[in-house]
């Protein structure tokens, strides 16, 4: 795929991400033991310019898969992924791989190893500028002060010559936002970039990626367990359990009116000081998380839910609408 322009980007008719049938299934064990993992199973997804989509589930949900799928750090076993409208091919050139990189970055969940240990600041915020060759050498300096700038870090000269054991975590991460910025893409994965900070920062990442997304007109998928940190993010929510999607709605429909039984667990377990969205109906959830290796027909949560019925255990159902814009896969929902 060839590189578009921000300009051409904003004025595209077209969604910055979409994805058909995404599957992505590793090969695990020995010779003897060899298993089939089914991370992600036929995914369909939309991304529209300018938006955050919270994509939620718990640990082993494949949330993660999806991200480093989408960012062909991991080569999908089937579907299709379009950015700005073009197909990403199956096997990229290193040509088409540069432009890709160019449009789609991530932010990793760990700070601490997403940084080399051996580059200063400056090495790793120059880096990307001189491989897309954003701005030409002599401007490079700037170039990375005005990253710095963004991302809350000033004065900028005194982090240039830093080391990843010299800064904070929050300091880390936002080194970290400031390199997927550097080649100003038109979408960003951000993957739990909080769960590894501290709770009294976590909200200050969180509205510095909010202010990001609106300056720079970016499209943000912000990846985490925990539902009420999507609400405060997102636009839209989609809720993953086993490598599927069970619900899509609007952020505030989905907090407050959960729909799904996966989703209600998810509700019950979001923090809700204020009380602003009610209790609603409790249950127990017995059982473990699905076996990725070893998935039964039907709805993958069937085996753990409360209201299950015999015929939750045959397919997985179909989309069926449950408001404006809020879609379930659930068979109550007849």
């Amino acid at each position: 795929m060839a590189a578009r322009s921000p300009a051409e980007a904003a004025e595209a008719p077209w969604p910055v991400l979409q994805v058909r049938g995404l599957s992505k299934q590793f090969t695990v064990g020995g010779l003897r033991r060899r298993r089939t993992v089914h991370a992600l199973s036929a995914v369909d997804l939309v991304v529209d310019r300018g938006e955050v989509l919270g994509l939620v589930g718990e640990s082993g949900s494949g949330k993660t898969t999806f991200a480093r799928t989408v960012a062909l750090l991991e080569s999908p076993t089937r579907g299709e992924i379009r950015v700005l409208g073009q197909p990403v091919p199956a096997r990229p050139s290193p040509q088409q791989l540069i432009d890709y990189r160019r449009q789609v970055q991530m932010i990793f969940q760990d700070p601490y190893a997403s940084l080399n240990p051996l580059h200063t600041v400056r090495h790793t915020l120059s880096r990307p500028l001189r491989s897309f060759k954003m701005v030409p050498a002599e401007g490079e300096r700037e170039a990375v002060e005005a990253l710095l700038g963004q991302v809350g870090l000033t004065p900028a000269g005194d982090f240039l010559e830093r080391y990843p054991h010299e800064l904070s975590g929050g300091q880390r991460q936002r080194i970290g936002i400031a390199r997927a910025l550097a080649v100003r893409p038109a979408l960003v994965l951000a993957d739990e970039p909080t769960s590894m900070l501290d709770v009294s920062i976590r909200l200050t990442i969180m509205n510095l990626l909010l202010d990001l997304e609106r300056s720079q007109s970016l499209s943000l998928v912000f990846i985490t367990h925990d539902l009420a940190a999507a609400s405060y993010m997102s636009d839209r929510i989609v809720i993953m359990y086993a490598g599927s999607l069970m619900e899509s709605g609007p952020a505030s429909d989905v907090m407050s009116r959960p729909r799904h039984p996966y989703t209600q667990l998810l509700r019950q377990a979001a923090p809700d000081p204020e009380g602003r969205f009610g209790r609603g109906e409790r249950f127990e959830v017995e059982g473990d998380p699905p076996d990725l290796a070893a998935l039964p027909p039907g709805c993958p949560f069937a085996p753990r839910c409360p209201h299950a019925r015999a015929a939750c255990r045959i397919e997985l159902p179909p989309w069926r609408d449950a408001g404006p814009g809020h879609q379930v896969r659930c068979i109550l929902y007849d």
